[in-house]
Order: C-alpha cells, then structure tokens, then sequence
C-alpha cells in the first residue's frame, strides 16, 4: 500500500552525513511506491512557538505566518512523518526544533493526528550511542504525545565530517527503514 510520507531534515549541510541517510531512505521509500514530500527545516523560516495558543484560529497552523503554514497541511495529510537531523551539541538543531516545538499547534487546536507512523533518522561524532539520546528521546516523546506509533530509528555513531557516513552502514540502514514503512 502507498503511503504519504513526510519528510523533515534539520541540518543545514546539504552534502552533510544526515542529508546522504535522507536520500538514501527518500530513493527506498519512491522505490517501494510510497509518494515522499521532504522538507528541510535549515533552508526553511520556521520561528519558535510563541505560546500564544491561536494555533488554527487564522486558518493556518500558525498565527505567526511563516514556512510551518507550509509544512503543518503536509503533516495533517501524510501517513508517515520521518525527522531525520544530526546531533548538535547533545541535542535537536536549531533548524529543526521550531518545527518540532511547533507540533503543539495541533494539541491545542485539538487537531486529531493520530495514528501515524513516525520514524527518527541521526548521527552524531561520538561513538558513544547515548549522545544521540538527546535527539532520539524527543522525538519519541513528540511521537506518544501526537499518538504516533515509532516505526523504526536509525542512529549511526562516529561521523562527524562529511562523506564519514561512507565508512559505515548509515545509509543502507536508511534504506531498510523504507521496508518497515
């Protein structure tokens, strides 16, 4: 069965180690049948939550009209959402963490989202797994709270330069994530 997968990098190194994972996974699930809309945050203008909870009282996702308006209908129709970004400094990118933070828009609008798949995509420079903890538990946070069943996460340790993700098995990794979609 096709299904409508979004997409959503957070690095802003578009020939960086997490954008070669993405590819890999967009070509597998386009391969697989699947209709994949990708967006990424780093090139986007997407601000922070500002709390102020009109979230879908303009007819947008956002009162504050910037590139989330874009990506929110995206969300509401896709049957998959996958978030797939490096670790900076132990934790989600800047780039991508408006768009994460601004998610709440679909709580408080009482926007009923549940039932999609959600998948994590990452890598960090230590070797050491934990250090992507800072990544992976907010988005699994992010995926109980919205009522997202995790369908699957790629962490890949030890990568910091670009092309490091050559030296390992990212990117078939990302690959067989599209399997599990």
């Amino acid at each position: 069965m096709s299904k409508r997968i979004v997409v959503i990098t957070g690095s802003p190194r578009k020939n960086g180690n997490s954008f070669a994972m993405t590819d890999a996974f967009i070509r597998a699930a386009e391969d697989r049948g699947h209709t994949v809309t990708r967006f990424d945050a780093a090139m986007k203008n997407v601000g922070g939550c500002h709390a102020c909870e009109t979230c879908f009282k303009t007819g947008k996702a956002c009162s504050f009209d910037d590139d989330f308006n874009v990506i929110a209908p995206a969300i509401q129709e896709a049957d998959v959402v996958v978030f797939t970004m490096p670790v900076y400094w132990y934790s989600l990118p800047a780039q991508i963490k408006g768009v994460i933070d601004r998610l709440f828009s679909f709580c408080v609008a009482g926007k009923d989202v549940a039932g999609k798949e959600c998948a994590l995509i990452t890598c960090c420079e230590e070797d050491d797994m934990s250090v992507m903890d800072g990544v992976r538990i907010p988005v699994e946070r992010s995926a109980a709270l919205l009522k997202w069943k995790m369908v699957g996460e790629v962490l890949v340790p030890g990568v910091l330069n670009a092309g490091d993700i050559e030296k390992t098995d990212g990117c078939s990794q990302a690959a067989a994530l599209a399997e599990k979609i």
